[in-house]
């Protein structure tokens, strides 16, 4: 079975930075609105889709909309641009690159710095940092500030391919997730299942997992699943115990991450499903970094046992992500077989 790459490189290149979702929200509302039974929008932005159960728990799945970016902080006389980020950044993946101002209009601009041929051997030496960036869309302090004001939000451009069995692309962290959620309820639709799932679009997680801990507190879920990218460390130089995750090797099933330990029975019936319905995976533990697992897991009354399914991405945060296909459709398997299957389970602690 072939993934819908069309709808997959909508979702990655629809522009939607912390706090500014607005575009892929819509984009992701229009495609939902026929495969569930609700559709709910809370005040932060979250998306709620909700397909009925047959008995009285809740499950929900996270996964978030936004992408890393930049909000416009200053415009001088000459019309250049110094900007926050939203969310994390390695300063040196912005050399050399586009992004987009979206305020009145949408407008291009460049990531600039001090040209190397006049810096001096120090600074040549130095490693370079956020602040040393601004932002030059080739238009005059009056016409950029025409077109552009300070709190407007930057999200960066790059066209979305394919190589090999492979995508790559920015923003596959965490449109991936948004993707395969959608695609998940496409394969539930029609089908009955044993509890009532909240599938939530969040918002706001690259800066601080807030729309998920918004949404988990409304919800109150029983069980719930993250679905996030994770690290595919499975580069030249990197050591066995330093990979994460490989791409190829399947969709991945959270231990931990410096967020969450996982629920020891979650991890258990993932791995028991996954099996059960010769869907490959890998496990994952991830000492650094964090997902909406945490707040699904911890921001409800008494907890819910929660897992993530984590997709294997290589280069995160910058603008050269890569996926693999196969992982990509085994996460929508194990999500999709995860919610059907879940009454089979012993939850007993």
């Amino acid at each position: 079975m072939s993934i819908n790459i069309d709808l997959l490189k909508k979702i990655c290149t629809t522009p939607g930075a912390p706090g500014f979702e607005k575009k892929v929200r819509d984009l992701v509302l229009k495609e939902i609105e026929s495969l569930v039974d609700e559709v709910e929008i809370d005040n932060m932005g979250n998306v709620y889709a909700i397909k009925r159960g047959t008995e009285n728990k809740r499950v929900m799945v996270g996964a978030h909309m936004d992408e890393i970016g930049f909000i416009v902080t200053h415009i001088d006389d000459n019309g250049f641009i110094r900007f926050h980020t939203l969310g994390g950044f390695d300063p040196k993946t912005l050399t050399a690159q586009r992004v987009i101002v979206h305020g009145r209009e949408d407008v291009i601009g460049v990531m600039a710095s001090k040209p190397i041929h006049v810096m001096s051997p120090e600074e040549r030496n130095k490693v370079a940092k956020i602040k040393d960036y601004f932002i030059d869309t080739g238009l005059s302090g009056t016409e950029i500030k025409n077109l552009i004001s300070v709190g407007d939000p930057i999200t960066r451009e790059r066209e979305f391919i394919e190589m090999g069995n492979c995508v790559n692309g920015k923003s596959l962290d965490n449109r991936l997730a948004v993707f395969i959620l959608i695609e998940t309820l496409r394969k539930l639709k029609g089908k009955t299942i044993p509890f009532d799932l909240f599938g939530v679009f969040t918002v706001q997680e690259e800066v601080g997992i807030r729309g998920a801990n918004v949404s988990a507190l409304r919800i109150n879920p029983d069980f719930g699943f993250g679905l996030d990218t994770t690290i595919a460390f499975d580069l030249p130089g990197a050591a066995a115990h330093e990979m994460i995750t490989k791409l190829g090797e399947g969709t991945a099933i959270k231990i931990m991450d410096a967020s969450t330990i996982c629920d020891y029975r979650m991890v258990d019936y993932m791995k028991k499903t996954a099996d059960k319905h010769n869907i490959k995976w890998q496990p994952e533990i991830l000492t650094a970094g964090g997902t909406d697992t945490a707040g699904i897991q911890r921001m409800t009354e008494g907890g819910s046992i929660a897992g993530a399914v984590s997709i294997p991405t290589r280069h995160l945060h910058q603008v050269i992500e890569m996926a693999n296909k196969d992982d990509i459709q085994g996460s929508i398997d194990l999500l999709t077989a995860c919610i059907s299957d879940l009454e089979q389970h012993n939850w007993e602690i």
